[in-house]
């Protein structure tokens, strides 16, 4: 039987590799992305007549609950304090949203997220801090049905926008990671492509 995936956070890094694979997987004959503005569907490099673009509002996540029922819900939401300029900007986007979207996802088949290696809700690193509140808040809804979340260390790929100091880590962790055996391998680079394929390899079918 052919299943819908809905996506969240399409236009990242990790989003944009996720909607290519899902246009090209047979298992799939719809896959609905939820996005901030209108974007032809060429911005994902693939021509595909599964593939639906909706502009939502995410401060108003909660009307579109439709879109959630009877899929396979993916979510790549993710920004930087940089750039979400305060804590309390970027809470909203990597803890709301995404916990808004899990309570949306209990009429899903089954809910896949990204957090991060090292997520722990008693972490003195607020980053790592607001990733574990969010496991702990979305794997403890009883009404949730087959949650699990990506664990990735640094992310490689190009970025649209200039990270200079992720791709001074990025260079260091490539150098450092034959180094990263054992319990030290899952804090190796890993890139979007990876990612991706994990997250859909953790959908129940």
């Amino acid at each position: 039987m052919l299943k819908k995936a809905l996506v969240l956070g399409a236009t990242g890094l990790v989003g944009k590799t996720l909607v290519r694979l899902l246009c090209a997987d047979d298992r799939y004959d719809t896959i609905v992305c939820l996005i901030r503005k209108p974007l032809p569907k060429h911005y994902f490099f693939v021509e595909s007549q599964k593939l639906q673009l909706i502009v939502v509002d995410f401060d108003e996540l909660d009307e579109y609950q439709g879109y959630f029922y009877n899929t396979h819900t993916y979510v790549c939401l993710g920004t930087t304090i940089k750039k979400a300029a305060t804590k309390a900007g970027f809470r909203k986007v990597d803890f709301e949203y995404v916990h808004v979207a899990a309570q949306l996802a209990r009429k899903a088949q089954s809910f896949v997220w990204i957090s991060s290696v090292g997520a722990n809700a008693n972490s003195g690193n607020f980053y790592l801090k607001v990733k574990g509140e969010l496991e702990n808040a979305i794997l403890s809804m009883p009404q949730l049905k087959n949650a699990s979340a990506v664990r990735p260390s640094l992310l490689l790929g190009e970025r649209q926008e200039s990270r200079p100091l992720e791709k001074i880590g990025a260079y260091i962790s490539i150098m450092l990671s034959p180094l990263l055996v054992g319990r030290l391998r899952k804090y190796k680079p890993v890139t979007a492509l990876d990612v991706a394929r994990q997250m859909i390899r953790l959908q129940v079918f």
